[in-house]
């Protein structure tokens, strides 16, 4: 594997979708494989869940407005 850059996370410059995705990926336990490997480094089962999850919140927002 590749070294990854240092990228440090500004949430301040992240879209709202971004930002979805990464309190996503802190639910599901997948944040500190993400900052540290990068989001190369998750599964495609991984992936898919939080894609899966940030679409279902995604609809609920909707829903609300």
């Amino acid at each position: 594997m590749s070294v990854n850059k240092e990228k440090k996370i500004v949430l301040s410059e992240l879209t709202e979708e971004e930002k979805l995705k990464y309190e996503i990926a802190e639910e599901l336990g997948l944040l500190d494989k993400v900052m540290t490997q990068g989001w190369r480094s998750l599964s495609s089962k991984e992936t898919g869940r939080i894609g899966g999850l940030v679409t279902k919140k995604r609809r609920e927002m909707l829903r609300q407005n």
